[in-house]
């Protein structure tokens, strides 16, 4: 049996007993190098009414760090001598003998020379993005209202809304929220070259840039700098794969994410990069269908890694979007990362939970209902948990 399962199925005993002391193995934890300095500071914040809870997510913050960690922590419990007489409970558990699984070879269709260190000389990487920059970082918003040449859907009404919401939950998560407002497909693609750069004040006048003051979008006035991680939001009409500038010009989501990549701008070189893309990706309608009831450690990266793109809708199909409410896409963003974040979570467990949201609502268009299925895709190599910052 392997260390995490051990772990696993003794996990009620364990969380019962440690509830005992949770400031104790807290910081046996922490003390043992099993946790990171942002793990410990989420997990010392603790309702001494939810000591349960608290230690339940230390177990899984454990578990999901893998054989290793689980190893040592079960270690911890038998062999630390204050652990043993305040949790005389321990010694009575049956752990089962616990055997290091055999590591698979990956097949490969093409040959490459891994060139990898030997398992013990390689560095303990933590599974978690660390974010102690302030700000934590930049979140740059795009929002297309007015389009210039269309007969029908001229104006997007709803996306203020939309870009509101993103501005104030970014911020209360510790970014710095910027907006340019109605730019063609040219005027996004240098305004987010600008912003890749950190390019000072005077070359982004010419895009009108707006900060989010807690209140509303004023006239920028400190350049922006990179922090720990990075969000870019568009807000637009689209088409598959790319999204429209308002002189209906369009730009490919490729593009967009390719102008973050670390190898030209090194400042984002291992850090997370999050894309939110409302805009239909075609124009076929979703409809709807029943269902029936079913009982690495490597010194160097890919130059894609730690990228995040989530997308309004899949390709060939629209997106919804309420012309006073916002879209369905843009406000579950920001309500289920103002529920998640503050329990902690991912970043991309919030985001699925998105999708089963978005999922479930129904619209009706020319009488026919419709539906909505947004879609992520990430290659980030870390979990990425974004915390609120409090005054």
């Amino acid at each position: 049996m392997s260390f995490k399962e051990t772990v696993r199925r003794n996990k009620t005993a364990i969380v019962q007993t440690l509830c005992g002391d949770y400031n104790l193995i807290l910081t046996k934890v922490d003390e043992k190098n099993l946790i990171t300095p942002r793990e410990y500071r989420n997990l010392k914040s603790i309702n001494k009414e939810d000591v349960e809870g608290h230690v339940i997510r230390l177990v899984d913050t454990l578990m999901y760090k893998g054989e290793d960690s689980c190893k040592a922590f079960l270690n911890l419990l038998q062999t630390d001598a204050d652990i043993i007489n305040t949790f005389p409970e321990l010694k009575s558990m049956q752990w089962n003998d616990t055997s290091i699984l055999t590591k698979p070879v990956q097949a490969c269709s093409v040959d490459v020379s891994d060139d990898l260190p030997p398992e013990s000389k390689r560095p303990n990487e933590d599974e978690l993005y660390e974010l102690n920059s302030k700000p934590t970082g930049l979140c740059v918003i795009i929002n297309n209202e007015n389009f210039k040449d269309r007969k029908e859907n001229k104006k997007r009404r709803g996306t203020n809304k939309d870009a509101e919401s993103l501005a104030d939950v970014f911020s209360w998560l510790g970014f710095r929220a910027l907006m340019c407002k109605d730019q063609t497909k040219d005027q996004m693609e240098q305004a987010l070259k600008c912003f890749a750069s950190q390019s000072d004040l005077a070359q982004l006048q010419e895009f009108n840039v707006e900060e989010w003051s807690g209140s509303g979008f004023t006239p920028l006035q400190e350049a922006p700098r990179h922090g720990d991680a990075f969000v870019c939001c568009i807000l637009s009409h689209g088409g598959k794969g790319v999204v429209f500038g308002v002189d209906d010009q369009a730009l490919s989501i490729k593009t967009i994410t390719g102008t973050f990549k670390p190898t030209a701008q090194p400042t984002l070189t291992g850090k997370p990069k999050l894309f939110l893309i409302q805009a239909c990706q075609g124009k076929q309608t979703q409809r709807r269908v029943s269902l029936e009831a079913d009982d690495s450690h490597s010194p160097s990266i890919p130059e894609d890694a730690d990228v995040l793109v989530a997308v309004a809708s899949v390709e060939d199909y629209r997106s919804y979007r309420h012309v006073i409410d916002g879209s369905w896409f843009v406000q579950s963003v920001c309500q289920q990362l103002k529920e998640g974040c503050e329990r902690s979570e991912d970043i991309h467990s919030i985001l699925v939970r998105v999708n089963n949201e978005v999922a479930n609502k129904e619209g009706s268009v020319e009488h026919q209902a419709v539906k909505q299925m947004p879609e992520i895709r990430h290659t980030l190599r870390k979990r990425l948990v974004l915390s609120p910052h409090r005054n």
